[in-house]
Formats: C-alpha cells, sequence, structure tokens
C-alpha cells in the first residue's frame, strides 16, 4: 500500500445506502404526496434488480453507451407498469428519478472520505454519470477530487475499460490506484486490469432480512475494512 496514490470508489452501496435513500424517496412522493400504500424497500428493491439487467445490452455492444440517469428512467416506468401505478405525468416520473441524485451517505462515509483526502487523491468510479454523482456529493457532502466512472470512460463496470480509463484519466499505472468497494466481483474486475483493491463491508446494504451483501473480502482483495474510518487508519490517515 505504501505506492497508492489515488483512491477510487464504487458508490451506489459502498459510499451511500441506495435501499435506504430510495424507499424514503418513494414514501415521500407515491405515499405522502399521492397517498399509496406499499412496502417501500420493496419497491426500492424492485428498482434496484433492474440496475444490472439495464446495462448488459450496452456492455454487449447492442446499444450505444447510455447513461444511468436514462436507464433509470426506464427502469422506473418498468416498475410503476409493474405495480400498477399509472397516474404519475412525464415531469413527476422525471423527479421521481433524481431520487438516486440524494442517497443519503453511510456514517463513516464522509468523516472516513476526509481523512482519506488528506492523503490520497479521492474519486468515484460509479456507473453512475455525471450529474448524478455531482448532485449526490453536494446533497450529501462527499468530498471527491474527481468524478470518474462511465461517462466519463464510456463503459460500465465490469468491463476492463472500466477501470483502465479511470488509470489513464488520473495519470497513474493501475497498482498505484486503490479500486474501493463492497462488493467483490467489482474489486475482481479491478485487480484483474492490474489494480490495487480494498473492500469496505456494507453488511446492510439489502436490508437486514435479505442477506445478499458481501461480508469477507475476496482472494483478490489487498486490504479490507469495515469502515472508511478504518480503512484510512490502515492507510496512515
Amino acid at each position: 500500500m505504501q505506492n497508492i496514490k489515488a483512491l477510487i470508489f464504487d458508490v451506489f452501496g459502498t459510499v451511500v445506502d441506495w435501499r435506504r435513500g430510495i424507499a424514503g424517496e418513494a414514501e415521500a412522493f407515491l405515499g405522502q404526496e399521492k397517498g399509496l400504500s406499499l412496502d417501500w424497500e420493496e419497491f426500492a428493491d424492485a428498482w434496484r434488480a433492474k440496475y444490472q439487467p439495464a446495462m448488459e445490452p450496452i456492455r454487449r455492444g447492442e446499444r450505444p453507451f447510455t447513461k444511468l440517469d436514462v436507464l433509470h428512467r426506464e427502469n422506473l416506468v418498468e416498475v410503476l407498469a409493474d405495480y400498477g401505478i399509472t397516474s404519475l405525468t412525464d415531469a413527476e416520473i422525471d423527479r421521481f428519478n433524481t431520487a438516486w441524485h440524494r442517497l443519503p451517505p453511510w456514517p463513516d462515509s464522509v468523516p472516513g472520505l476526509l481523512r482519506l483526502k488528506t492523503k490520497f487523491i479521492i474519486g468515484t468510479q460509479s456507473n453512475g454519470n455525471i450529474a448524478l454523482m455531482v448532485n449526490m456529493a453536494k446533497n450529501g457532502g462527499l468530498p471527491w477530487d474527481v468524478i470518474l466512472g462511465s461517462e466519463v470512460v464510456q463503459a460500465y463496470k465490469p468491463q476492463p475499460e472500466a477501470y483502465q480509463r479511470a488509470c489513464e484519466a488520473l495519470m497513474l499505472p493501475p497498482e498505484q490506484v486503490l479500486m474501493t468497494a463492497a462488493h467483490n466481483n467489482d474489486l475482481a474486475a479491478a485487480k484483474a486490469q492490474g489494480m490495487s483493491t480494498a473492500f469496505v463491508a456494507r453488511p446492510l446494504e439489502f436490508g437486514t432480512k435479505n442477506r445478499k451483501a458481501d461480508i469477507e473480502p475476496g482472494p483478490h482483495v489487498d486490504i479490507s475494512a469495515w469502515s472508511f474510518t478504518e480503512l484510512a487508519e490502515k492507510l496512515g490517515c
């Protein structure tokens, strides 16, 4: 870890609590404003479940690169239809779709990032587009030095180009860039491109009942921690 110059982060689930954020936004809009009664966490899970499938045609070259805000909106229209919700206007759907721009950070995210920032370049390496990441940072106080990710590199993780081009943008060799995530598949893909890797566990990403979250680091992980503050401590910040 002595040669690390930059940390780049997966964001959804690693830095922010997407499930709690989307469930809260859904309850505020569909529940309080529109008077609907749903299982809000189930709604959040249903919307999120369409995330990876929506990117697959782009990864396979069957669809031109399309930013995540557009994919999220397409997915939202499908989820609303699945729930039989047909009364929203296009403008209301557009507004609700920006819920992803306001996801709350995990409690340790901002304190840990501020410590890491004192020694390293810190930036996003998310499938989220630039506006989404910038608005999320403003809303949650995330102190990024740089916004990287799909719209910058024109590729969706775990495509190799997503990692290669991020390192190229920083003008750093892959081994000097620490890919940081709560998901072992993301870190395995980064390690395959020569990057250093850090695992930070987020056991509550999918709630208390659905234990889909990775708890233990895989064999491709160089350093692991239970929080960003612990990671900062291990990296001498």
